[in-house]
């Protein structure tokens, strides 16, 4: 992705973006690392932030790195410790035998066109379309990605452009469309306003 370019497109196409990206710096960036993403967007799911982020130290502080390998080698105990539930020890335990087992065909997914690429990934268990959405982008840096279920893009819309939260359908889908082919960079820029801190997958 072209980062500068997508600066300059948006900026010329939406005024209220323009204003956003001469304030902060910085840009969309990848750990190349597929499984590190996808287990951080599985413990990110229907939980705040600050949340998320409580359980991911304790589960690098005790796996060191993040690999499928380390997270087999926890027990129940640690889970328990790291914060997990039930149901996402399950997921995470899955995605780690897909790993070792070559389920997860990371070639394969970079022909896919974005839809097909979410439905690829969602046939990993615990894996739907806001985790399929947050790998892609912030993974594979997918150029247009627009998450529609992610509360704060769309608290960060209704904050940016003064109108009710959560946004219509029909404004959703105006801002989708100028936005286009640089969605994801706008969302980038959408988070850093209710979030300064760079948030990485």
């Amino acid at each position: 992705m072209d980062w500068n370019r997508a600066r300059v497109y948006l900026s010329r196409k939406d005024k209220v973006i323009s204003k956003i990206i001469k304030k902060y710096d910085g840009k969309l960036t990848s750990r190349k690392d597929p499984f590190y993403s996808l287990c951080k967007s599985i413990v990110g799911q229907q939980v705040s932030v600050a949340s998320a982020d409580a359980v991911w130290t304790k589960l690098e502080g005790i796996c060191i790195s993040v690999t499928p390998k380390k997270i087999l080698e926890l027990n129940d105990d640690d889970f328990k410790y790291c914060g997990f539930s039930r149901q996402k020890k399950t997921y995470i335990t899955e995605l780690a035998n897909n790993f070792i087992n070559k389920k997860f065909d990371l070639n394969k997914l970079r022909r896919m066109s974005d839809e097909e690429a979410i439905g690829y990934l969602s046939e990993n268990k615990g894996i739907g379309r806001w985790s399929a959405e947050m790998f892609l982008l912030f993974n594979q840096n997918r150029a247009n990605i627009f998450p529609l279920q992610d509360i704060g893009f769309l608290k960060a819309i209704s904050k940016n452009y003064k109108i009710q939260y959560p946004p219509s359908d029909k404004y959703l889908i105006y801002l989708k469309k100028i936005w286009h082919p640089y969605c994801s960079v706008a969302t980038w820029y959408m988070w850093r306003t209710v979030d300064p801190d760079i948030v990485q997958y």
